[in-house]
């Protein structure tokens, strides 16, 4: 479980004006993340606008970051739905090699009871070859994954950890303190990390990661004033990823530093004038340099 103590980097998938899969510019971000020091790549998850991807299309990304990771990192590849029947047979359709994971997204619209969630991710976690991460968005999918929810779960062979991005600091202090010692707390939120680092949460999975792995670095494995340092250096920015739905903030900026284009798939639609311009103007503002230390301490 060590592989996944530290950032994880939520890829965007970048598309070319025509709405294809722009690969040049997906290999550009993995070296970009891999050289910014990132721990794993996690592909194919809500960042990468799963949503919208054919079942081919997600298949073809997950092969073409092989290609380009030539074993560097772990991968985490983004495997969930509300149909649970489905999520198996996709299970049998991918090839694991050089996937050491998935993460799996609470079943979302359905808004099943936690007795059904559980049996949801039993299921996978049974059919499943590599290990499980449950992930907690109740903001996405309407129904919460409750403290106790997790726990039993936990208890799972098969199920290592979970990102959390409830936003429920008790919910997140309840697993930390009764989880079993090798199942990880990991945050789902960037701004939320150096607070879960101090009850005993051991990662990130990060959207801000796209643009500046360097700073997620250092939340993650700073001592306490980096840690700090690179939080509050994103401050101001954090919120207009967010602001028009992920990730259509973090790709205006991703644009701006020559990363790849600002495309994204329907119904998300391209940042607005207004909010570039308030991104660029932030941006400007960030000063990486100060995180580049090779030991942070």
């Amino acid at each position: 479980m060590k592989k996944f103590r530290g950032t994880g980097v939520a890829l965007v998938t970048p598309f070319l004006e025509n709405g294809a899969i722009d690969y040049p510019a997906l290999e550009r971000v993995i070296e970009h993340v891999i050289q910014g020091n990132v721990d794993y790549l996690v592909v194919q998850g809500t960042t990468g606008e799963s949503a919208t991807l054919t079942e081919s299309e997600k298949l073809e990304v997950l092969a073409f970051t092989k290609k380009v990771n030539r074993r560097r990192l772990p991968i985490v590849y983004g495997l969930g739905g509300n149909d649970t029947r489905a999520v198996l047979t996709a299970i049998d359709k991918i090839d694991f090699s050089e996937v050491d994971a998935v993460l799996s997204v609470s079943p979302y619209y359905n808004k099943p009871s936690q007795a059904g969630i559980i049996a949801h991710y039993q299921a996978i976690a049974n059919r499943c070859p590599v290990p499980v991460i449950l992930y907690n968005v109740p903001g996405r999918t309407m129904s919460n994954l409750r403290y106790e929810t997790t726990l039993q779960l936990a208890q799972h062979r098969n199920i290592i950890g979970i990102k959390e991005a409830s936003g429920d600091m008790d919910q997140c202090m309840r697993i930390a303190k009764d989880k079993p010692d090798d199942f990880l707390l990991i945050s789902g939120d960037d701004m939320s990390t150096t607070l879960m680092r101090s009850i005993g949460a051991e990662g990130v999975i990060s959207v801000m990661a796209n643009a500046y792995p360097e700073i997620l670095g250092a939340i993650i494995h700073g001592n306490e004033t980096y840690s700090k340092k690179g939080t509050f250096s994103l401050l101001e920015i954090n919120p207009l990823m967010y602001e028009e739905s992920n990730p259509v903030g973090v790709k205006c900026l991703m644009q701006l530093m020559g990363l790849c284009e600002d495309f994204v798939r329907l119904p998300l639609v391209r940042a607005s004038e207004d909010l570039k311009a308030r991104i660029k103007t932030t941006a400007e503002q960030i000063n990486t340099r100060l995180f580049y230390s090779p030991h942070l301490d």
